[in-house]
């Protein structure tokens, strides 16, 4: 089956095609519009809605062409229709099921977490067995699932208020870096030393698998009000402390959910897997526990049409056919069992 992957959930706009007999990504286009919203510091809904209309044709043409396919030729279109921006997500929606309505074939709503739950396929080389425990980590979620096999999910544990991406966002922010500020405080922190910033790691001292970033970005907050000396080396030192408390806490958390289940398989997947600290981090303590440790690579850890049209994929060999041609999209979407 030849599944063409939509992905609109935010401020990615994302085509690609994947064959799903070869198992082999076909074609993969992405526009981000980091650029857009930079002066504005953040996501501005309307303006990602509206600059998605105008990115999915050219898009799809592109991906058509990388492919060497026809429309003709695609079978399935799989879409991101939970969860995101409203808008967003709307546009995606209804690019999809026009193509599904003039091609007569199936529209495959997927859920946006399920599709970096499968990123990790898209290694060629290095593919996870089920089941494994998958720590999906990016700007809106932190979450630890157990996975037997596809599309058996259980929730071990979540972020109780900021998602450790929104962390890394808005201390990146205190520290005047640019937006998106993830990737800059990630580098800042590479020039940062061991000093007197020791931050804590959050409900690490309480059983269970939930995280919470909102108070460690607080420390932060109040280390930095306190400071006369606010030089670039301070900065780098506080961007390392920081990032050490994130990358200990959810090493402890990973490590935890793994011993409770007996399971040996990590995914680690989303936007901040990308993380040099954090996959270095995990893999040495997975080298020394027996586990095995994967990662989507680099260019699938952030939002992407590939995981998406994989997932519809899956999807299909699992029964899901869907030709309605109602526009269901939700904000905000629990993931559940298939």
């Amino acid at each position: 089956m030849i599944v063409l992957g939509i992905e609109t959930s935010c401020d990615e706009t994302g085509i690609a095609i994947y064959d799903s007999r070869t198992q082999k990504l076909l074609a993969n286009e992405l526009y981000s519009q980091i650029d857009l919203h930079a002066p504005y510091g953040g996501v501005i809904p309307e303006l990602a809605s509206r600059d998605h209309v105008a990115k999915l044709l050219p898009l799809a043409k592109a991906a058509l062409t990388e492919a060497k396919l026809s429309l003709k030729a695609i079978d399935a279109i799989a879409y991101t229709a939970m969860p995101g921006l409203v808008g967003a997500l709307m546009v995606g929606a209804a690019f999809a099921k026009t193509l599904s309505f003039m091609l007569d074939i199936p529209a495959i709503a997927i859920h946006h977490l399920e599709g970096h739950l499968l990123a990790p396929l898209l290694n060629e080389e290095d593919k996870p067995e089920y089941p494994y425990i998958a720590l999906l980590i990016s700007g809106g979620h932190t979450q630890l699932i157990e996975v037997q096999k596809f599309g058996s999910y259980e929730l071990l544990g979540e972020s109780i208020d900021d998602a450790a991406g929104e962390a890394f966002d808005k201390t990146a922010k205190l520290l005047g870096l640019p937006y998106p500020g993830g990737p800059h405080l990630a580098r800042l922190a590479e020039n940062g030393h061991l000093s007197e910033f020791i931050f804590p790691r959050p409900m690490c001292d309480r059983p269970g698998f939930d995280f919470s970033f909102s108070g460690l970005k607080t420390a932060v907050l109040n280390a930095w009000q306190l400071l006369e000396d606010k030089s670039e080396q301070t900065k780098s030192d506080i961007a390392y402390a920081f990032q050490e408390a994130v990358v200990d806490t959810i090493s402890i958390k990973c490590k935890r959910a793994l011993k409770h289940t007996g399971i040996k398989n990590l995914v680690v997947s989303g936007g901040v897997s990308a993380n040099k600290h954090l996959r270095e981090t995990l893999s040495r303590l997975a080298l020394k526990n027996h586990w095995q440790v994967y990662y989507p690579p680099l260019r699938y850890c952030t939002d992407n049409g590939a995981m998406i049209a994989v997932a519809g994929a899956y999807r299909l060999e699992n029964g899901f056919c869907d030709k309605d041609m109602a526009i269901d999209v939700k904000p905000r979407a629990a993931l559940n069992n298939a």
